[in-house]
């Protein structure tokens, strides 16, 4: 059984991140970046290095991977990346598990919002191309708010929805989720499968830090009062 870093409480809303959390991205992403790289003739990232940024805007990712390329190269650099990107999204699928997850969870009366650091018209493609747009009641994308771990997104969807921070929980894979959770005094429960590595997920303390879909469900019957 996962431990619990706090007394388990009903929660209104749980936030997820997407790619790393409900959808099995991460390789593909650091795949599209190295390509468009190698294309232009520039450096590719390390593995490492590309699974880390993801999650943050995509013009902060390029100043962290791509550090020694002017930002006016910016432009070119992601139109590469969507051209590899957009032959594998149809490609991408969840991870096992998660859309039964989200169904019983909506079933419990939850209500589910997403934060993440894809574009808008990238996140509403993966929505409609996996029929998840049920699932959720908003969703919050980088181009429209503040880039994670800047709290926007998640202070936005306190707001609209009039909740306090004690009542939301926040899902994701990578410190960006974390930190954006903390500035925004909300719960923040880490998973470890996706991009950033459960050592360092751990070190902002979140509620508990799962490895797998399975041990994520038990936690969340757990926070069920």
């Amino acid at each position: 059984m996962v431990e619990l870093h706090r007394a388990a409480l009903r929660y209104d809303m749980i936030v997820w991140d997407w790619d790393g959390t409900i959808m099995n991205s991460t390789p593909t992403i650091v795949e599209c970046l190295q390509k468009a790289c190698e294309e232009l003739g520039i450096e590719p990232p390390s593995d490492q290095i590309a699974s880390h940024v993801i999650g943050l805007g995509l013009y902060e990712s390029l100043k962290i991977t791509l550090p020694s390329v002017a930002e006016s190269e910016y432009p070119i650099v992601l139109e590469r990346f969507r051209k590899y990107y957009l032959v594998k999204d149809q490609e991408l699928i969840l991870f096992s598990g998660i859309r039964d997850l989200l169904h019983d969870l909506k079933n419990r009366g939850y209500l589910m919002a997403v934060a993440t650091g894809k574009p808008r018209i990238g996140l509403n493609r993966s929505l409609q191309n996996h029929q998840l747009e049920h699932f959720f009641h908003d969703t919050k994308t980088a181009d429209e708010a503040r880039a994670k771990p800047h709290p926007q997104m998640l202070l936005e969807l306190l707001e609209a929805h009039r909740l306090t921070p004690q009542r939301v929980l926040m899902i994701g894979d990578t410190t960006h989720d974390l930190k954006m959770a903390q500035s925004a005094g909300v719960d923040a429960l880490a998973v470890s499968y996706g991009a950033h590595p459960a050592q360092e997920l751990k070190a902002y303390q979140p509620i508990a830090c799962v490895a797998s879909v399975e041990a994520l469900r038990q936690v969340l019957d757990e926070l069920v009062v």
